[in-house]
């Protein structure tokens, strides 16, 4: 996945968490669903900055930022901010 198409799906992540916070305030669906919802997503949305962060640390490096790959939610939730 290049830095362009990770990108991307944050975007898409971002605009579907727009989309369950409005469908939420117009009754159309349950907070419990949106919160289950929206775990998932800031699981994948912190995969998808981790990614990024690899990719431009191996290119400062010097290597091919296209061997870095994402990391289990485990282990990227794990991480201390």
């Amino acid at each position: 996945m290049t830095d362009s198409e990770i990108h991307d799906r944050i975007s898409g992540l971002v605009d579907e968490e727009h989309e369950l916070r409005r469908r939420v305030e117009s009754g159309e669906l349950a907070p419990e669903e949106e919160q289950a919802r929206l775990s998932q997503l800031e699981v994948t949305l912190d995969q998808c900055w981790d990614l990024l962060r690899q990719r431009r640390a191996r290119r400062t490096a010097g290597q091919d930022p296209d061997d870095a790959q994402a990391r289990p939610p485990v282990e990227v939730e794990g991480y201390r901010q």
